[in-house]
């Protein structure tokens, strides 16, 4: 059938698709859907994305383009994703086009053509003798060596992006180049094939018999859909599971998206599976560069990525035959896109999924409410680890007092104590601020003037390594003031604390012992944080300081003592989420302490030791706080028992976005409640005006209709080219 004309999903934030003509000297091949053409658009060229092909038109001959040219390196969206990006589109009501080219590495989405030379990959030279070649104290050289030598028989080689996020540096490498024991080559990526070696049977744990559960009933149910809620305690052996489910699947040589909700976490979910599996492995975040991610798209898009490593983003990788797809951490919010395209990553990963038919694993210590509520419902199936692994037990929470203590520089005297008893013992302490920076503010002692960011009316947050005045919210910067800007005065002091005054003082309390501070400053270097973990798994540093970053999934087996400051916040949020954020975060830090056989203790320090929030947590656990949580969203109408839509307008005066979204206040929609628009949280950011509207109903079909009516109404707005507005399905942050 001829194929004279296309629709094309174009990178523009238009909600519609556009129609070309094909020449017919374009038209042989077929096109494909999911196909990249050049076109003409607006005084410029783009490239699209082929969403429907057709032989007639309705639209005048006149008015029509022709398109420039086809893409002829052979890369397209494959069907199944591209169906996939459809469908996401439809849910989150955002335009197809911004979709499929987040779906796209972004050297596939450039008018010029990319280096598609293939990724080069590391191998031990065979029958090379390491004789004299590596001293006894090159460890990290001996390391190196044997993690790209492998076991006999390996022949995938390891690449440069592997090997620096296991911690290895370009040095060491260019060493054992040097000295001709490991050579450089391109491989061409063909589909990989399960070994007889391609399994490391002694890395294997045996199974207590609720891990076996698990993973028992994830194997019945390869060829079909299922989502699977894997509710376990922090250290019962959840990677283990992971493991031990995988296996199957890539004996049957299918492929395996593992999603972790930060890049902190790729390095040890790494290690686990190098160690476990001889296959190849691939990453995807945003550490790597550019060419980087094509490489990891094009090995699983041409099925040789056997395992596929990698943040929120990954789900869109093109792999053609998965059969299992696990999400870790599936409660946290990183795994919510806060701009642009607002999707949420384990609810895409379940939805693509079920469109796959295979199942997924969703893992917690704490799981999210809405998996709880359809895990209890019976909508998933529900697993608990109850017991952790090995001879290690549950660290014991108690609440430290503040209000009657006398504080030091944000620490108790308690707490003092505790650290000094801990390391006077030779066992690691973590303390936990969720606070970058040395301090949130500084003011003036004679005025009390307090340093505002002018594009956002919100303190600077001093950092006194850099010497910088830096907005959090923004990401505006000056250099340190010495006088009061209001009079004049030089008495100016920083108020609070963060991370950075936190690690110089307890490094001047505790000299002999050495203090490491893990937060985005300290870890901005590529393989940083990579080093700074391996450096307190060889217990090199005594005092571990960070923030979220430290939180979730680390394994410290010589972490005895935790430490959480300034967790009061959380308590009289105005957001209905914050309870639940600030129970599972206290949970998973919790979690660090007491993982191998040395018992763990969890100090909270606190002003509030009565609010009913820390006792039922202390008292009861996260099960029971969940259950209590539930109780009151059902009787509230509230997520998951109800569902929410969060309207965002911005504008450079605050008149525009509150009269934009005033105007559906007129309008009635059938079972949809509105609430609002009201100023944001921060009500200012970044120089424009913020409102918010909340849409909810009872009925996810009603909310969903009466979207697509709103959506009409706003574009048919009089002020929707001066204000910027966004839609969020299912919101997870109200503060932004």
């Amino acid at each position: 059938m001829s194929q004279n004309y296309i629709e094309v999903a174009l990178p523009v934030p238009m909600r519609q698709l556009f129609t070309y003509e094909v020449p017919e000297s374009m038209q042989s091949p077929d096109l494909c859907l999911g196909e990249r053409v050049l076109v003409p658009f607006a005084g410029r060229q783009l490239v699209g994305i082929v969403v429907n092909t057709a032989d007639s038109c309705d639209i005048e001959e006149s008015k029509l383009k022709p398109i420039i040219s086809r893409v002829t390196d052979k890369y397209h969206l494959p069907a199944d994703l591209l169906k996939f990006l459809q469908t996401l589109s439809q849910y989150y009501h955002h335009p197809i086009g911004d979709i499929c080219q987040q779906a796209l590495p972004v050297l596939l989405r450039q008018l010029e053509q990319p280096d598609l030379s293939f990724q080069t990959r590391w191998f031990a030279e065979e029958g090379c003798d390491l004789t004299g070649k590596i001293s006894a104290t090159a460890k990290k050289q001996q390391a190196l060596f044997d993690t790209i030598a492998g076991p006999e028989g390996q022949t995938h080689g390891c690449s440069w992006p592997e090997l620096r996020t296991l911690g290895f540096t370009k040095a060491q490498l260019n060493a054992l180049d040097s000295k001709g024991l490991i050579t450089e080559r391109e491989i061409i990526p063909e589909p990989f094939t399960w070994q007889a070696k391609s399994l490391v049977e002694s890395e294997r744990l045996t199974l207590s018999a609720e891990q076996a559960l698990v993973v028992a009933a994830v194997n019945q149910s390869k060829n079909q859909f299922s989502c699977h809620l894997v509710d376990g305690i922090t250290g019962s052996g959840k990677t283990e599971v992971y493991l031990q489910a995988m296996e199957q699947v890539l004996e049957q040589n299918k492929q395996v998206l593992v999603i972790v909700p930060e890049i902190g976490l790729t390095p040890q979910t790494l290690s686990r599976f190098e160690q476990r599996f001889h296959v190849p492995i691939y990453l995807h975040h945003s550490g790597l560069n550019d060419k980087e991610r094509l490489d990891t798209w094009r090995a699983a898009y041409r099925g040789h990525a056997a395992i596929v490593i990698g943040t929120r983003s990954a789900i869109f990788t093109p792999a053609n035959d998965v059969g299992l797809i696990i999400v870790d951490e599936e409660h946290d919010a990183s795994l919510k896109q806060q701009d642009s395209f607002r999707y949420h990553g384990r609810d895409a990963a379940i939805l693509r999924a079920r469109q796959l038919n295979i199942p997924i694993v969703l893992g917690s210590a704490t799981p999210s409410l809405e998996s709880l509520q359809n895990a209890l419902s019976g909508k998933y199936h529900y697993h608990q680890l109850t017991t952790r692994a090995g001879n290690s037990v549950q660290a014991k929470l108690s609440l430290v007092d503040v209000s009657q203590q006398q504080m030091e520089h944000g620490i108790s005297g308690t707490v003092k104590h505790a650290i000094a008893q801990t390391l006077a013992r030779k066992e690691q302490v973590l303390v936990f601020l969720n606070r970058r920076g040395f301090a949130p503010a500084i003011n003036c002692k004679e005025c009390n003037w307090v340093a505002d960011c002018n594009r956002c009316n919100k303190p600077f947050t001093y950092h006194q390594h850099d010497q910088l005045l830096v907005c959090h919210h923004c990401g505006n910067q000056k250099r340190i003031i010495k006088q009061c800007e209001q009079c004049g005065s030089v008495r100016l002091s920083p108020i609070g604390q963060g991370t950075e005054q936190l690690e110089t003082h307890l490094s001047e309390w505790f000299s002999e012992n050495s203090v490491v501070r893990i937060d985005r400053d300290s870890t901005r270097r590529k393989g940083e944080l990579t080093k700074l973990l391996q450096a307190i798994a060889n217990k090199e540093h005594d005092i571990l300081i960070g923030t979220q970053m430290l939180a979730k999934g680390h394994h410290f087996p010589d972490v005895t003592l935790v430490v959480i400051l300034d967790v009061d916040g959380a308590l009289f949020s105005f957001d209905f989420r914050a309870a639940e954020q600030m129970a599972q975060l206290l949970v998973q830090v919790s979690g660090r302490a007491g993982r191998a056989s040395k018992p763990g203790k969890v100090l909270i320090q606190t002003q509030y030791p009565q609010h009913p929030l820390l006792q039922d947590l202390v008292n009861n656990g996260y099960k029971h706080f969940a259950q209590q949580a539930l109780v009151e969203r059902r009787l509230a109408h509230l997520p998951p028992f109800g569902y929410q839509v969060l309207i965002r307008a911005e504008a450079n005066y605050p008149s525009y976005p509150a009269k934009f979204l005033s105007s559906l206040s007129q309008f009635a929609f059938d079972e949809v409640e509105l609430a609002g628009p009201m100023p944001a949280a921060m009500e200012k950011k970044a120089g424009k005006y913020r409102y918010h509207l909340i849409v909810q109903s009872e009925s996810r079909p009603k909310l969903h209709t009466a979207m697509r009516q709103i959506i009409q109404l706003l574009q048919q707005h009089e002020l929707t080219n001066k204000v910027r507005w966004t839609v969020d399905i299912d919101p997870a942050d109200f503060s932004w």
